[in-house]
């Protein structure tokens, strides 16, 4: 299992812990994990969802009025080391 799927999986678990429901995406070049968030959820369980969060290379908030809040944190797959990683203007 790739280095990104594990750690993603980790992240998705921690934030079970907290009691948010997870969903996990799979793209080409990274995992996103994204997790409903109630508005009950209490001053503790945000502090947690931050620690967890911060370990993804990216994350964010989508909050609308219509579908409420989605968390989402993405972790992104390693770079191959060899070959043309770069498409043809990259410079080595």
């Amino acid at each position: 299992m790739p280095a990104s799927r594990v750690s993603a999986d980790a992240i998705a678990a921690r934030l079970s812990a907290v009691g948010l429901t997870t969903r996990m995406k799979e793209r080409d070049r990274y995992t996103s994990v994204e997790a409903e968030v109630p508005d009950t959820l209490s001053a503790e369980s945000w502090r947690e969802v931050l620690d967890v969060v911060a370990e993804a290379d990216r994350f964010g908030l989508l909050a609308t009025s219509l579908n409420g809040r989605t968390l989402w944190a993405v972790v992104r797959k390693a770079v191959p080391t060899t070959g043309d990683v770069g498409g043809p203007s990259y410079q080595r």
